[in-house]
């Protein structure tokens, strides 16, 4: 006993030698791994970068908002930047050539998109379609997406949706402004892009639904939008340090009660639907045949995703989780995507006074002052559309595109982009490549005009210096609903109203943009309206 006491004393007082030696062990072990994890990299000669930090990489490096950052370090790095956020490889493209070569010429390789936790949980693992891999379930809800659920018919069907929702807004502006109030048309213009989507996907839910559904949205896009350590940093996955991953559960909990109500809520109409049409049969069958095709004319969303989960011969059987993702996947990326484009198009027109000039003469000519103009007249308005084009090319709704690689590509250069990095293609940046447009800062819709230099331009990601939508399989499906809605709410604005700004210091609006998946304006735009039409046009 007496012999062992010496030894135990030292060993409370000093770390035991044999820990010594473990971790000396295990120190040379990780680095020896990461010298040579870090030298095989070095051999695949990846694009250019700037200097990394140990750990975090090149996350010290980007400030909000984030494709501005990525613009100014490309702009020293090259068109093609190598950059590490924490754990992750990333590939940035900055120009239309560069864009085009990842897209032309390795779609197949970069289908895939990176999917964050918050992702995941919203879409319900891999149910749904947004983040969902590429593979026959994906496959089979981009066909239905664009031949069906977002197609040239269904937005045709809905028009009337849009209609009742922009002009349930208008009321409410020649309300305020008979009152002599402002406007905050940033907060006007959400809750008409929310409302509609909502009945756009759901025609008949409870008014007490769609006022929960808009917050709900808020909230899902804030969280999704939101930088998580959890994504970046390998050595803090599964400890949630920032709490987002309790509130995205949180949210989630909500979003999922408040969808099962819109589905209980739809099923009992269907059912009573087909309960109706079964009486019916007493009914002439020319009548009857009537009554279906009017039935099918006035489905939304949800009911054409409940007839192909009730079809048996469907291609892939869609579960109630993929219809409850879908719904998610809409409503988000449609409602403030739509509410931002009308803000920064009729922020830039009332910056520059002579486009507004030329869009209200337009306007007046066209479609006149005893009603209130709509997505038909769209054809007829070749310089709104014009300006239409120019904001999306200034301030696409989602400036940066993200895929994944899922196989090692080699591109110009002689570079080599691995797999499983992710790829971030700059539409802010691409919209603003000098080498495909003339003073490409400034506002000018006509260029996009007969004679112009971007004449016969379209956003539908063909051009690979105008793809404000995205190009390739992962482009986004609701772009044709953008290119009717947007334009209709922004005419109808500036035909009924003339605008000036609220606060004090002059006309000129603040241009500023916030940080997110959104490219949103970062102050409120709140204006004084003066009606154009009077009276009120009391036919819409």
């Amino acid at each position: 006993m007496g012999a062992e006491e010496p030894s135990m004393l030292t060993t409370a007082s000093n770390p035991p030698v044999a820990m010594l030696v473990l971790v000396a062990v295990v120190t040379v072990v990780v680095l020896r791994h990461l010298t040579s994890s870090w030298r095989r990299v070095q051999a695949r000669r990846l694009p250019p970068g700037p200097r990394r930090l140990p750990v975090i990489g090149h996350l010290h490096l980007l400030r909000p908002p984030v494709h501005r950052s990525l613009h100014e370090l490309s702009s020293k790095a090259g068109p093609l930047m190598h950059i590490r956020l924490g754990s992750t490889h990333c590939v940035v493209a900055s120009t239309a050539e560069a864009a085009g070569e990842l897209i032309r010429g390795h779609e197949g390789s970069i289908s895939e998109r990176p999917v964050t936790a918050v992702a995941r949980r919203f879409a319900y693992g891999a149910a749904g379609f947004a983040f969902a891999p590429y593979d026959a379930h994906w496959r089979f809800m981009k066909r239905l997406c664009m031949a069906e659920l977002l197609g040239p018919r269904t937005v045709e069907q809905l028009r009337p949706v849009r209609r009742a929702g922009a002009v349930a807004m208008l009321r409410g502006v020649v309300a305020a402004a008979a009152r002599g109030e402002a406007v905050d048309l940033t907060r006007e213009l959400i809750r008409l892009s929310n409302t509609s989507i909502i009945r756009m996907v759901a025609s008949t839910v409870p008014g007490s639904v769609a006022d929960e559904a808009q917050l709900l949205v808020k909230a899902v896009a804030e969280l999704v939008g939101a930088f998580n350590v959890d994504d970046y940093l390998a050595v803090c996955r599964g400890w949630d340090l920032q709490g987002l991953g309790r509130r995205a559960a949180g949210v989630h909990r909500r979003f999922d009660a408040l969808l099962e109500e819109m589905l209980r809520h739809k099923e009992q109409a269907r059912e009573a639907r087909r309960l109706l049409m079964m009486s019916s049969t007493t009914v002439a069958g020319d009548d009857r045949k009537k009554e279906t095709a009017a039935a099918a004319a006035h489905k939304d969303l949800l009911d054409i995703l409940m007839d192909k989960a009730e079809d048996e011969t469907a291609e892939v059987k869609l579960t109630r989780d993929n219809i409850k993702a879908f719904i998610i996947d809409v409503v988000t990326a449609g409602s403030d995507t739509s509410a931002a484009m009308v803000e920064w198009m009729l922020a830039e027109l009332l910056n520059h006074r002579e486009c507004l000039r030329k869009v209200v003469a337009e306007l007046d000519a066209v479609v006149g002052g005893g009603r209130i103009a709509g997505e038909a007249d769209l054809p007829r308005l070749p310089y709104l559309m014009a300006a239409y084009k120019e904001t999306l090319r200034l301030h696409p709704a989602a400036p940066i595109a993200h895929r994944q690689s899922t196989a090692e590509m080699s591109v110009r250069g002689g570079f080599t982009v691995p797999p499983q990095t992710a790829v971030f293609i700059n539409l802010w940046s691409v919209g603003r490549d000098p080498a495909f447009w003339e003073q490409p800062l400034a506002f000018r819709p006509e260029r996009f005009l007969p004679g112009g230099a971007a004449e016969g331009l379209e956003p539908r990601g063909q051009h690979f210096q105008f793809m404000p939508f995205g190009s390739g399989r992962r482009g986004c499906p609701g772009m044709g609903l953008a290119l009717q809605s947007v334009p209709a709410v922004l005419a109808a604005l500036v035909q009924c109203f003339d605008w000036s700004a609220a606060a004090a210091g002059g006309e000129k609006i603040d241009m500023s943009e916030s940080d997110g998946l959104v490219c949103a304006r970062m102050h409120p735009l709140v204006l004084r309206p003066t009606p154009r039409l009077s009276p009120f046009p009391a036919v819409v």
